[in-house]
């Protein structure tokens, strides 16, 4: 490492830490976090052999033997390291690297390899500095961070490109790691863990805390995407990460910039709720995510504040947005802020359920759904339900051959319900009263999970090859304590030929087999005859030429 980065490097290290420096370089900069930042112990690696003799004679110079050593070797974190690497030195050290330059003339050295995972485990380094000329990437790819708690690192995107770069970052963001104000460049970072940086884990920690933070501002998307530049930030600019939006261990909302200019101020005290869906399944899992501080929190509330996940639908707040936080128990306003502004008081829970592994919700936002969701409603409806898709357009996902066993489920003294066309008081009441649901699978599961009780009979029949059927089966468990059947009864699935995304895709039931499945699991009688197969002919002749099969690969 550089001078330059003696001060980065300073500016972390404390007393007692174990810094593991990878790069030594002339060995400055590990001399000065030794002999300034007082840490217990500095593990330098450096590979060029040339100029190990004279980082020696620096530490012995500044006395610095006892807290700091230099290895001539490589660092490497991937699992399948050789014993040696090639080395490539140049005339000026500052380029020599483990790749070999295009045009440069340079001399190869075979290296010792350390294992990352062996260090990691007997050091234990709590800082990491690194500056190994582009080996940084691959480096990260497979370090294991947990136990660090700062890292001082040189990017180099010659040697990998801007993309490379991008994905170093990346990895730093999801391992839980955010740049210090004020010590960072565009190719040097210095950065920190940051505990509410990482994906929300059912079992708690940032997930059920709750802070207040005065004079908050809260910034809109300005873009539609996946991921948004979007969220809080405290007066000064900081970003608040315990009030973003995480899916599947990604953040989906990520640091904005600060808004230019006099924002306008929203008086009063507001619970932050985050990201506002107008679609019923994200909406449920992800925008409600928050509304268990409703169960905690003491102080009085002036409304619920979201942010839109779409800025085209602006400031705009569903009947079911609104009707959600009453059957929570609340009154106030439901607001959607399509435009950057500052609250004067912001209560900030920590995100209580969502897709990924926090599918199965925390206890706190458990135990607030159990103690104030629908409590009012009472069950009125059928014993045995079917929930449909088959109402809904092809471009949402349904099943083909749908009609056909709604037919059959009929006869068994099934009620076909198609929650879409009702609102969600009269589907909570409907849920309530159902000793057996099935239901193709869909949002509609989500809402279920939340009310259906632990004998409940429910069986999902699924609709496509897809991971979103495991988080299903997770939720409903763990909100309603009982175990779904799943059946998988697909002669084959179609997708658009337009569009090939499996949310699109329509499978194709196997009646027989389905039937089948259904009568061992207790939800239908065997009949007299077999529910009839589907004709391919037909099947094609309903789906169109928009529809093509989709092709499974041979195992």
């Amino acid at each position: 490492m550089r001078d330059r980065k003696s001060p980065s490097a300073l500016e972390v290290v404390q007393e007692g830490d174990h810094v593991l420096e990878l790069g030594a370089g002339l060995g400055i900069v590990g001399a000065v976090a030794a002999k300034n930042g007082k840490p217990a112990k500095v593990m330098s690696f450096e590979a060029n052999p040339n100029l190990i003799p004279h980082i020696n004679a620096l530490y012995k110079m500044n006395r610095l033997g006892k807290t700091i050593e230099v290895r001539n070797e490589v660092l490497i974190s991937a699992p399948d390291a050789p014993e040696t690497m090639p080395f490539h030195i140049r005339n000026s050290y500052l380029g020599s690297s483990l790749i070999e330059a295009e045009n440069r003339r340079t001399t190869r050295v075979d290296v010792n390899v350390a294992k990352y995972a062996d260090v990691h485990r007997d050091f234990k380094p709590t800082v990491l500095l690194m500056d190994i000329e582009g080996g940084e990437l691959d480096f990260l790819r497979h370090a294991n961070l947990d136990g660090v708690r700062a890292i001082v690192i040189e990017f180099h995107p010659n040697a990998y490109g801007k993309e490379g770069m991008r994905e170093c970052k990346s990895i730093l963001a999801r391992a839980g790691f955010s740049q210090v104000r004020g010590h960072c460049t565009r190719h040097i970072w210095t950065c920190t863990y940051d505990p509410t940086l990482q994906p929300p884990h059912p079992d708690g920690g940032w997930t059920e805390s709750i802070e207040t933070v005065k004079k908050a501002v809260v910034v809109p998307p300005l873009e539609t995407g996946f991921v948004q530049r979007a969220g809080l930030l405290d007066a000064d600019g900081n970003y608040l990460a315990n009030g973003a939006l995480w899916r599947n261990g990604r953040a989906l909302t990520v640091t904005p910039d600060m808004p230019e200019g006099k924002l306008p101020v929203r008086k009063g005290t507001w619970l932050w709720a985050g990201v506002l869906w107008m679609h019923f399944g994200h909406f449920l899992v992800e925008s409600t995510s928050r509304l268990w501080a409703l169960n905690q929190i003491k102080d009085k509330i002036d409304g619920i504040l979201y942010i839109p996940k779409r800025p085209r639908n602006g400031p705009e707040v569903l009947d079911m947005h609104k009707e959600f936080a009453q059957l929570m128990g609340s009154d106030v306003p439901v607001v959607c802020v399509d435009k950057p502004e500052q609250v004067e008081r912001l209560i900030i829970p920590g995100q209580g359920v969502g897709l990924g592994k926090i599918v199965s919700g925390t206890q706190a936002y458990r135990d607030a759904i159990s103690a104030r969701f629908a409590k009012d409603v009472k069950a009125d409806g059928p014993d045995r339900l079917y929930i449909s898709r088959s109402k809904l357009p092809a471009g949402r996902g349904t099943l083909v051959g749908e009609a056909e066993l709604e037919e059959n489920l009929i006869k068994q003294g099934y009620t076909i319900y198609h929650p879409q066309k009702h609102d969600l008081h009269s589907q909570i009441a409907t849920y309530k009263a159902a000793k057996q649901v099935l239901a193709a699978e869909g949002s509609a599961l989500h809402l279920l999970a939340m009310v259906a009780g632990p004998k409940t009979q429910i069986g999902i029949v699924v609709r496509r090859p897809s991971g979103a059927t495991n988080q299903l089966i997770r939720h409903v468990e763990s909100f309603s304590g009982t175990s779904p059947t799943v059946v998988t009864a697909l002669a084959r699935s179609w997708k658009p030929s337009q569009d090939a995304k499996p949310r699109m895709w329509m499978g194709e039931l196997d009646m027989p087999a389905l039937e089948k499945e259904l009568a061992a699991a207790g939800f239908v009688k065997p009949a007299k005859t077999t529910w009839k197969a589907l004709k391919t002919a037909e099947v094609k002749k309903r789906l169109g030429k928009n529809f093509v099969e989709v092709e499974v690969e041979p195992a």
